[in-house]
């Protein structure tokens, strides 16, 4: 069994290191591969990539323009090779330690996919904008209305899935619609989804956190796109 662990970044200079060390510090006894995607960042983080390009375990690909957290996913996508795929982000918002939880039920022949959920759970999470969280509820909400599940968490970034299920459906989106269209169309597999409550460690935007609300405007048009027509 191997496990791709699909890293999509852009301008993460500050944290790209440390989160590379920390993926490849977890002992999962598993075969894997860290596909890392730059997205044509400017602040020195393909320089960093550059060196680590000659190590057998780590593929990265350079995007050539800026095209969107989407499409970087759909590149690594491309490029990984393991029976497992899961995403993780190039800052430090999400725990690798967590691997472990996240993968059981996949690996004991439960599920097909596996959401992470920072709104379940007894887990560490750091306060930030209210008005954030009500954004993600409200997206959740909408998306379980159209896919009739009932998530908690549609907008995480912790998403894993055998590589069986990825095969099966053809994604079109760019940026952060990849998250309501990835889940519209696995709804539509009839997969066999759980939940795995996940601690959170949020930034600020002055930290570089980029979605914004044209992001989640666009999640509202990709929700009704995909809930209606597929």
């Amino acid at each position: 069994m191997k496990l791709s662990i699909v890293i999509p970044c852009f301008n993460e200079m500050e944290t790209i290191d440390q989160i590379v060390r920390l993926v490849l510090a977890i002992n999962l006894n598993l075969e894997r591969e860290l596909v890392i995607v730059d997205d044509y960042s400017t602040d020195g983080t393909r320089d960093y990539l550059q060196t680590l390009a000659d190590r057998n375990e780590i593929k990265v690909v350079f995007h050539e323009v800026n095209q969107g957290k989407g499409a970087a996913l759909r590149t690594g996508f491309a490029h990984a090779t393991g029976d497992i795929i899961i995403i993780q982000d190039a800052d430090l918002e999400y725990d690798p330690n967590e691997y472990p939880k996240l993968l059981n039920p996949i690996l004991e022949g439960k599920a097909d996919v596996v959401y992470g959920s920072r709104f379940i759970g007894g887990e560490t999470h750091r306060v930030l904008y209210f008005w954030h969280s009500v954004g993600n509820r409200f997206l959740t909400l909408l998306s379980n209305m159209f896919t009739n599940l009932n998530l908690t968490d549609m907008e995480v970034c912790y998403k894993v899935f055998k590589r069986s299920i990825l095969d099966k459906i053809s994604l079109r989106e760019d940026r952060f619609g990849f998250e309501p269209e990835f889940t519209a169309k696995i709804a539509r597999l009839k997969c066999v989804i759980y939940e795995v409550g996940i601690s959170y460690y949020g930034r600020t935007y002055e930290e570089g956190k980029k979605i914004n609300w044209k992001d989640g405007v666009r999640a509202v048009y990709v929700i009704l796109k995909y809930g209606w027509s597929g």
